[in-house]
């Protein structure tokens, strides 16, 4: 099923606070441009850019006991994709659908990068509200509008880097006076 782009993406991610909405910001790192980094302890997930730049959008992410770090890379691509939940999940969640396909009302909203090696995928979401919770298995979320810029500039093999949540988070508050 072929679903219609959103017609105005303002309506999708429309009621983001500030600080979650997509910007560009300046963003020191190491990292590659084209490499994204998630930081889940701050529900935000950078697309490193030149010139110590990063475009950051703000994500829902994995809830406590479903967070998880390392280093991935985007292994496939998906327009409007279907989703059949894994059975762990299907154990935890029994009454969860065993297939949903593409299309607006698909948990995976409007486009999804797979992470190599592993079930979690970044992905849309047709939930804006959790954008900025630990809602999440452990798979990064974005509002719709935001999950296809993303796709769109991020390539098939991209590094992606999810950092440790509780060790970034203890790090900065170490760091406050």
């Amino acid at each position: 099923m072929t679903a219609p782009a959103y017609a105005n993406p303002q309506d999708d991610g429309g009621d983001l606070r500030g600080d979650l909405r997509r910007q560009i910001v300046d963003y020191r790192t190491n990292e590659a441009p084209g490499t994204v980094i998630i930081d889940t302890a701050h529900t935000f997930l950078y697309l490193v850019m030149p010139g110590g730049k990063a475009m950051r959008y703000g994500i829902g992410v994995g809830r406590e006991g479903f967070t998880w770090s390392g280093v991935k890379s985007v292994e496939r691509k998906a327009k409007w994709p279907d989703w059949t939940p894994p059975p762990e999940m299907i154990h935890r969640q029994p009454y969860l659908p065993r297939f949903v396909a593409g299309g607006p009302s698909n948990p995976l909203g409007a486009r999804a990068m797979y992470l190599s090696g592993s079930m979690y995928r970044i992905h849309g979401t047709n939930a804006p509200e959790t954008i900025g919770e630990h809602v999440s298995s452990g798979c990064i979320r974005l509002v719709n509008e935001d999950v296809i810029d993303l796709y769109n500039r991020v390539h098939g093999g991209a590094k992606v880097v999810v950092l440790p949540g509780a060790r970034r988070a203890a790090v900065e508050a170490a760091n406050v006076d």
